[in-house]
């Protein structure tokens, strides 16, 4: 189990990465050659989704807990807003949707 929610932590970082880095050349002005490690970003990402132990539709949703709970923290250590109570809430209850899913009983 933490071996996969690590890898689901990693994965999460992959897409922010590489969905923020546009974000910064649309927004902020900064340079194009942001989309070459965006775009290397991603493709990480889709590949470390294929490394989870099940399948993928269950993988992609057990995952969506664990990326909104990484993008809070991304929020205050790299955009420097701190998260609110309310987000830190509907991150423990995306959190334990993904435990759910995880944990449930398999055929």
């Amino acid at each position: 189990m933490p071996r996969t929610f690590g890898l689901f932590v990693v994965t999460a970082l992959a897409e922010i990465v590489g969905c923020y880095l546009p974000y910064l050349w649309l927004r902020e002005g900064r340079s194009a050659w942001l989309l070459v490690p965006a775009a290397a970003s991603l493709a990480a990402f889709a590949w470390l989704l294929t490394l989870h132990p099940t399948g993928a539709a269950r993988t992609y949703a057990a995952y969506g807990g664990v990326y909104i709970a990484v993008a809070l923290v991304w929020l205050w250590w790299v955009e420097g807003e701190r998260p609110t109570t309310w987000d830190v809430v509907g991150a423990c209850v995306a959190i334990l949707g993904m435990a759910i899913i995880i944990l449930g009983p398999r055929k």
